[in-house]
């Protein structure tokens, strides 16, 4: 890319950046619509057509709460967090995540300090309580850490219990894991405990969020995270959660998002919602890492051509 063409796209960014900093509805909406126009900067100079009259009514009032200024200062900003290390991702971008840019809530934009590759379209996110039992703390690490083996990217969330086991057992097995944070990536790490962690990840794969970098932990923020590990993932391994579990939301949102979902035996056994969960297309009960591994190996594996000879 030329420096003209970069600060080009850097504008664009900063002009995706100002329409969701304006927007007073789900950030998704907004994110389909600069899709559907193919351009922030021609949304806001409102050079669009083919939209229903309800939906030219709410793009041009959007655009016109952007301001000039406002733009600029979006530019500053990536610039800023460029020079910290911070990549900007947006839904006009091609390095988008393509597994996540194939669900219909996906966010407008993501921050990411580390790399996202080529590989991580094959990730499986692991998730499960932050009040995890010892067997499902040894379960997590071990399932992450054949996975990882593999060349399987592992997701999960970076917050205490399951989500701590997981990414340290892909780690342990020299594989790549990305940590979907409920936080801003520029605000400190929680919980503050998992900080080396997160360290350790962005070396060996990413920290994504998809909330302005200073943001810290708001309730509201993690059943979103959920939605973003869900998307960014070709399925959900379920290992303990309650009803009322933030992974029993990723569960959900999976069937949503048409991913498969992963419970094990032993969550099914204990838990009535796995037991409904269950019942559902795209979902599998499963009783041993090794069988996960194998059903995973299968999901991406390329479908075998028929031959006509």
């Amino acid at each position: 890319m030329t420096p003209k063409d970069m600060r080009a796209n850097i504008r664009e960014q900063a002009a995706v950046l100002a329409l969701v900093s304006a927007t007073q509805h789900e950030w998704h909406r907004t994110a389909v619509m600069i899709e559907e126009v193919g351009s922030a900067l021609k949304f806001l100079a409102c050079e669009w057509t083919g939209f229903e009259p309800f939906e030219v009514e709410g793009g041009k009032a959007l655009a016109h709460r952007v301001k000039p200024q406002d733009v600029d200062k979006f530019v500053d900003m990536i610039g800023e967090l460029a020079a910290s290390g911070v990549k900007v991702f947006t839904v006009l971008d091609e390095d988008y995540p393509s597994n996540l840019r194939a669900i219909y809530n996906r966010p407008p934009m993501l921050f990411m300090k580390g790399d996202i590759l080529e590989q991580d379209v094959k990730a499986v996110a692991v998730v499960g309580t932050r009040t995890a039992t010892a067997d499902g703390l040894r379960l997590a690490r071990e399932l992450a850490y054949q996975l990882a083996r593999r060349d399987i990217t592992v997701l999960s969330g970076l917050a205490r219990g399951i989500d701590t086991a997981v990414h340290t057992g892909a780690l342990e097995a020299g594989g790549r894991t990305i940590a979907v944070m409920g936080t801003g990536i520029r605000h400190a790490v929680y919980p503050p405990e998992n900080a080396p962690l997160a360290e350790r990840i962005r070396e060996h794969g990413a920290l994504v969020s998809q909330f302005w970098p200073d943001s810290p932990p708001r309730a509201m923020n993690f059943p979103l995270r959920n939605v973003v590990m869900s998307g960014m993932s070709i399925g959900t391994v379920v290992v303990e959660a309650s009803s009322t579990s933030g992974a029993k939301m990723q569960a959900r949102l999976a069937l949503e998002h048409g991913k498969q979902v992963f419970l094990l035996k032993s969550l099914v056994m204990k838990q009535e919602w796995a037991q409904k969960y269950s019942k559902r297309p795209n979902a599998v009960v499963v009783d041993s890492s090794d069988k996960i591994v194998e059903l995973v190996e299968q999901l991406i594996r390329p479908p075998k051509q028929l031959s006509l000879a």
